[in-house]
């Protein structure tokens, strides 16, 4: 083979396989020791914002690490907010992936909660797993809300996931029971592939009433003491209790000036006192409603009231 097609060779093998480039850049983190790190995106398995939430509720330090959100985002489908000032254009506020500290009591945690990505999930994912191992994270836990025929006037059901048996702490309960095929989210990717590594995961998951629009703080509440039972400390709610308080209030009154909406509600609690949860299918359908009803748009949900 000439020069000239050696050399052609290796400029086609250049372009065909591009290097590969870290996605993340790593601050200082020497003085953690052994974190949890806890995880949630925006995107459907956030209904409510309730996961996502949780997190920002969490996280209360510094950045340890950021991720490359030019190769991540979609940012046609995610666009920058642009801030025009007397029609001089002055600033964007771009989506972002980072890796922020936080603290429960004696406890360092680290916190991943933001917009869900757009490409790359599996390298992404094999990022985490790194940063896992370079940071001695002792453990994972997810936290989402998924949209299930639940009413809103009985306590937040919590379904959970587990990479083995016995980690899920207090009364969640791993399921739904048999197989469960849905869309997956990049949240479930990476605490597979974190599972795999042999790092112990977790992931708690509040169900909330398909019917309600907007943020559901009485989910946000809820995740945040499952965080809390797991590791054992108490969570600072701040005022996420009496925001929980006031939407319930709201929730009941519009309910009541609706016949058909109460006569609804009040099937889902009779479903709920008998023990009849939603089974995985009817799980699948609601989940299937609640993404074709979103059509692109935030994970608060399409619901009658709020």
């Amino acid at each position: 083979m000439g020069r000239q097609a050696i050399a052609a060779n290796h400029a086609l093998r250049a372009l065909t396989y591009p290097s590969v480039v870290a996605l993340y850049h790593l601050e200082d983190a020497d003085d953690l020791v052994a974190p949890t790190l806890i995880a949630a995106f925006d995107g459907w398995v956030d209904a409510g914002s309730a996961a996502t939430t949780a997190t920002s509720q969490l996280a209360n330090g510094g950045v340890v690490a950021t991720f490359d959100n030019d190769v991540l985002f979609d940012y046609r489908s995610r666009r920058p907010t642009l801030e025009i000032v007397d029609g001089t254009l002055s600033g964007l506020t771009w989506p972002e992936l980072s890796i922020r500290r936080g603290r429960l009591e004696d406890r360092d945690i680290l916190i991943l909660g933001s917009a869900e990505p757009d490409f790359r999930w599996q390298e992404f994912s094999a990022g985490i797993v790194e940063l896992a191992r370079r940071l001695d994270i002792a453990q994972w836990i997810s936290l989402g809300a998924i949209p299930a025929a639940v009413p809103h006037t009985r306590p937040v059901p919590m379904l959970g996931t587990a990479s083995q048996p016995g980690l899920l702490k207090g009364h969640v309960p791993p399921g739904p029971a048999g197989v469960l095929r849905v869309p997956s989210a990049a949240l479930s990717v990476i605490e597979m592939a974190v599972s795999k590594s042999g790092i112990p995961a977790v992931g708690y998951f509040a169900q909330v009433p398909h019917y309600v629009s907007g943020p559901y703080a009485p989910a946000t509440v809820e995740l945040l003491k499952a965080v809390g039972t797991h590791l054992g400390v108490d969570v600072p709610l701040g005022s996420l209790a009496f925001e929980a308080a006031q939407l319930r209030t709201r929730l009941d009154a519009a309910a009541a000036a609706d016949e058909a909406t109460r006569e609804y509600i009040q099937r889902l609690e009779s479903m709920v006192d008998e023990a009849r949860l939603p089974a995985g299918d009817e799980l699948i359908s609601e989940i299937e409603r609640f993404l074709r009803d979103r059509g692109g748009q935030s994970s608060s949900g399409g619901g009658l009231l709020n």
